[in-house]
């Protein structure tokens, strides 16, 4: 797992949305299990605790559930794998959206600057 953190955000939410993508993008395979707390921790070059809080974060929004004595594993809901790439997908979305309306673009713009990006993508 590559990890990379930024100013101004808390650690262990950037660990959320890090672990999101990973389990949304299929890095991280339904049912397969999660390295140790401590291993993350020491791999993305922060302490246990800010790990463990990120993880349990996870496990109580379903994205993870532990075993006794085997471990964090991704979880096999259908359900919750949609949904969760459903939330991602509208974030990114109304990200995007924000982000160029700041620039002065309005919606049919936006809408339109779309559908040229996914045209020319098919060309190619």
């Amino acid at each position: 797992m590559k990890w990379e953190f930024k100013n101004g955000i808390p650690i262990y939410l950037q660990i959320i949305a890090q672990i999101k993508v990973m389990i949304a993008s299929g890095e991280l395979r339904a049912g397969s299990k999660i390295p140790p707390v401590r291993e993350m921790a020491v791999e993305a070059g922060v302490n246990p605790n800010t790990m463990q809080r990120a993880l349990t974060q996870l496990e109580q929004e379903g994205l993870l559930y532990t075993q006794r004595t085997a471990g964090r594993f991704v979880s096999e809901d259908e359900n919750v794998m949609k949904e969760l790439r459903k939330a991602m997908s509208e974030q990114y979305i109304a990200d995007m959206f924000h982000n160029l309306e700041k620039m002065g673009m309005d919606k049919q713009e936006i809408i339109a600057a779309v559908k040229n990006y996914e045209k020319d993508k098919g060309e190619k």
